[in-house]
């Protein structure tokens, strides 16, 4: 049985969860809303699936929920940001209107994030970037859970990389998120809990053997890579990126091992914007249009974000379905 809730509702519902459970008023609202956002939208490995997650990470210590991010404006298109041991999300909502003003002002900006902690999806942080007319591009970098190509042992992590556009126009921008791995982790643990088989040459068990058996590749096993080599290489390029130029954490670097229950990898966020306006063209959106007009006279089935966009008009309009078990576990959260 299932329940429709309001998104607004929702919100307030996972707010006071982690307000419940040490994250400082502001702080809570924003880890809510992101929450909410992906389950609204049907990117249900990252909606409150993910919660039980924030809260053990939180209850273990391993994570500052009360942290007040440090803002450091280090060049004309370079912002940095410690989130001081707290969320990434809350760190980018501290910088995101100096990184835009950075972005108008100079055409392009850097946003580095370092000591944080993400355990979302990647599109809710470039999507509104895109509704305010820039280009946005995001990687994190995760846990090591994933081989690199030809490797014995896992060193990256699923290491999502994600893209937002402008297009003149639509209603919705241009937005795609993807692991380098070839699934996200948080699909794995869903496949594991609905006792589902994972497709082939996803990862591998303990002894580095191919499996399609979730446990096996949660359980001492790994990911890897999507495409092979390609996809190493630019799970290596999210490496550098996200931890040596932001100063995170690599993915093999951190040590939760004494923070029983700890889910939140402590790596670092990179974050390019581009005003398109200083390219070659004052008409990016007119461009981005004429491309979404030729894709589909190519007959795509459907373009980056269309069922995403698809399951959030769905939501606003009717409520977000959650199971009757998992809205009591959540409403317990909130009392616990």
């Amino acid at each position: 049985m299932q329940s429709a809730v309001a998104y607004p509702d929702l919100i307030a519902l996972l707010k006071a969860i982690f307000v419940r459970n040490g994250v400082r008023e502001d702080a809570a609202a924003i880890l809510a809303e992101n929450c909410a956002m992906c389950e609204r939208d049907g990117s249900h490995s990252h909606g409150i699936f993910r919660m039980k997650g924030y809260i053990d990470s939180l209850r273990s210590g391993w994570v500052n929920g009360a942290a007040v991010p440090i803002i450091e404006d280090s060049a004309p298109s370079f912002c940095r940001i410690d989130a001081e041991n707290g969320f990434a999300q809350v760190a980018l909502a501290a910088g995101r209107r100096l990184a835009i003003e950075k972005a108008r002002d100079t055409g392009v900006c850097v946003l580095a994030i370092r000591n944080s902690h993400h355990l979302s999806a990647l599109w809710p942080d470039v999507e509104p970037f895109a509704r305010e007319g820039l280009v946005a591009l995001s990687a994190v970098n995760s846990f090591a859970c994933t081989v690199p190509f030809d490797g014995r042992s896992p060193l990256f992590g699923t290491n999502p990389i994600a893209f937002a556009a402008p297009v003149r126009g639509a209603s919705n921008p241009l937005v795609f998120d993807l692991a380098t791995s070839a699934m996200s982790n948080g699909d794995v643990q869903m496949a594991a809990r609905a006792g589902k088989a994972l497709p082939e040459h996803s990862g591998v068990d303990a002894s580095g053997a191919p499996t399609t058996d979730p446990q096996a590749v949660l359980n001492g096993g790994a990911l890897l890579t999507f495409g092979g080599h390609k996809g190493s290489s630019i799970s290596m390029m999210i490496e550098l990126l996200g931890a040596a130029l932001t100063g995170g954490n690599f993915s093999f670097e951190f040590d939760w091992s004494q923070y029983a229950g700890a889910q939140t990898p402590h790596t670092g966020q990179f974050i390019l914007l581009i005003d398109p306006a200083r390219g070659g063209t004052t008409g990016f959106g007119d461009r981005a249009a004429n491309l979404v007009e030729k894709m589909m006279g190519a007959e795509v089935s459907r373009l980056p974000g269309d069922r995403r966009n698809s399951a959030r008009k769905k939501a606003l309009e009717n409520g977000i379905y959650i199971t009757k078990d998992n809205l009591a576990t959540l409403q317990a959260m909130a009392q616990a």
